[in-house]
């Protein structure tokens, strides 16, 4: 009986190893909406990633989740690292590219449960008085990943993180305004007068 059973687990494995073996070798999902702010506001919390968590929808997985930023949190070289329970996950994201009021491009570690990278997008056009925003994350197939997408929707998963997200941010950031430029310091004289 025991030989049986082994048997049947053995077939089993190697039918789903078989199986992924004809899954893509990589994935992209992508998700757009009007955001109800002017496109600076929306870059300027793009762009930041200690701002990101007023509309993370990731972090509901786990409240008790450790985020650690480095020195530059914005921009080119900012870098934001996470650590959660077994549903969340370790991983972290470095600022890759950023394009004022256009485009953030983010480089995504995942660490726990399963190693992976994959490069996350944010591209920002205007439209009417808001904001045109779509999120886009590829990233190339490794062993493991091709057999869990035999088993969940990687689309809907992510997807629906996204929306979430886009519904929170048309809570939090219509009505704010960007910050305002500060002003280039004058030189002055001893006198107190501008040189």
């Amino acid at each position: 009986m025991l030989k049986k059973i082994l048997l049947v687990l053995a077939i089993i494995i190697v039918g789903i190893i078989v199986a992924s073996r004809f899954q893509p070798d990589s994935y992209t999902v992508e998700r757009s909406a009007t955001i109800d702010a002017p496109i600076d506001v929306v870059f300027a919390h793009m762009n930041d990633f200690r701002k990101w968590q007023q509309f993370n929808a990731w972090g509901d997985t786990d409240p008790n989740a450790v985020y650690t930023y480095s020195d530059i949190s914005n921009g080119v070289g900012a870098d934001f690292h996470w650590k959660g329970n077994s549903d969340m996950g370790e991983g972290s994201m470095t600022m890759l590219e950023s394009r004022p009021n256009e485009y953030v491009k983010v480089d995504l570690e995942f660490i726990e449960p399963f190693a992976g990278k994959a490069t996350t997008e944010y591209v920002m056009a205007p439209e009417g008085e808001g904001t045109r925003l779509t999120q886009r994350m590829s990233s190339d197939h490794n062993f493991f990943s091709k057999i869990m997408c035999m088993f969940m929707d990687m689309d809907k998963m992510i997807g629906d993180k996204y929306e979430e997200g886009f519904r929170r941010m048309n809570k939090v950031l219509p009505g704010l305004v960007p910050a305002p430029v500060e002003p280039l310091a004058v030189p002055q004289d001893s006198t107190g007068t501008a040189s």
